[in-house]
């Protein structure tokens, strides 16, 4: 929407004209802008409190590349890009446009981060994010960058799985459990570490089974069920690997 038709709307306030919920549902209804290839969402901020993310997976560099310059455009400070290839990443770095001040790529998480850098948001509260085992990491660090560019602080507990359980009960371990706002434990094998962070912690906890483990985990099916079937209070689930999911809905527990 442009500026003139939003001063129209402000007008319209003014002179009673029109309602604020009136005009709060126009501003909502925005339309999207199609590229052919895409239809980037720019008003989603608005309506849902988080802009557009980019899942980079299945898309072409250039798509990734187009969608990212639209929403920059249009105001956008930053755009999360999840499950982006490191060939993309080179791409996007090889043809930075001036639209967009900076772009930083996590091959490790395969987070890409276009425009404003994590560093440059205000955090608040407190998110928890814990891994069973080393191999949990790259699902964990795609929870804690989505959850800080959200504006959130993160803090990182990784490898305090139940195979070595007393590495959990640390002292700075429990502290940080038991001050977290929000905790996402991630856990491939049996994934056993979300039941036993949610029978310690009083907030709420996303468990994350990963498809990390060996031919009976199924791909991390063993792990989701077993936290599906937590007898702990305070847990719920998102998808196999899905670490871009528990840190959206970590970041919107944490600043509620």
């Amino acid at each position: 929407m442009e500026q003139k038709e939003i001063r129209a709307l402000l007008e319209g306030i003014k002179n009673n004209e029109i309602s604020v919920e009136d005009v709060l549902l126009k501003l909502k209804e925005e339309p999207f802008e199609d590229l052919g290839y895409a239809r980037p969402d720019h008003h989603r901020g608005l309506r849902q409190g988080r802009a557009e993310v980019i899942f980079g997976q299945g898309k072409t560099r250039e798509q990734i590349l187009g969608i990212s310059e639209n929403l920059i455009s249009h105001g956008q400070k930053s755009v999360l890009i999840t499950r982006m290839s490191k060939e993309a990443a080179g791409y996007f770095k090889e043809n930075l446009p001036a639209s967009i001040s900076d772009f930083t790529y996590d091959e490790l998480s395969r987070v890409g981060i276009a425009g404003q850098q994590i560093d440059a948001i205000p955090k608040e509260g407190k998110i928890v994010i814990a891994t069973g085992g080393t191999s949990d990491i790259p699902v964990a660090e795609e929870a804690a960058r989505t959850a800080e560019i959200m504006g959130n602080n993160v803090v990182r507990l990784y490898d305090v799985g139940v195979a070595g359980i007393h590495r959990l009960f640390d002292k700075r371990a429990m502290e940080e459990i038991m001050t977290a706002r929000v905790i996402v434990a991630i856990a491939g094998m049996e994934g056993a570490l979300a039941s036993v962070i949610g029978g310690l912690a009083d907030c709420p906890v996303i468990a994350v089974p990963t498809s990390v483990g060996y031919g009976a985990s199924f791909g991390g099916l063993s792990a989701l069920l077993s936290m599906l079937n937590s007898c702990a209070s305070g847990v719920s689930v998102v998808n196999i690997d899905n670490g871009f999911g528990a840190g959206y809905l970590a970041g919107m527990i944490n600043q509620k």
